[in-house]
């Protein structure tokens, strides 16, 4: 294996873990604001998942079509809003 394989694979490996610290909840997506982003969707497993992920970044409308910004979620870990006690990241954090 080549440095850049094993790189790459790192890399590939810590995103995996990123991502499974997210439990879904929503709440970086406003649903605790009772105004969500319009493509966030309910599971039947009551999970919410969002229908352009790998593109979700940048300006966004909620349901109510209210501008909202997608950022990274590690942007808004240092912020204060809503759903951050919710938020699986930042209780990692704490």
């Amino acid at each position: 294996m080549t440095d850049e394989e094993r790189y790459n694979e790192i890399q590939l490996r810590k995103y995996q873990e990123h991502e499974a610290l997210c439990k879904r909840c929503g709440a970086c997506c406003g649903v605790l604001d009772g105004d969500p982003c319009e493509h966030l969707r309910k599971t039947p497993e009551n999970i919410y998942e969002c229908d352009l992920y790998e593109n979700r970044f940048g300006l966004r409308k909620t349901i109510k079509g209210e501008p909202v910004l997608c950022v990274p979620i590690r942007n808004i870990l240092d912020k204060s809003w809503w759903g951050r006690t919710w938020c699986s990241y930042f209780r990692r954090l704490t």
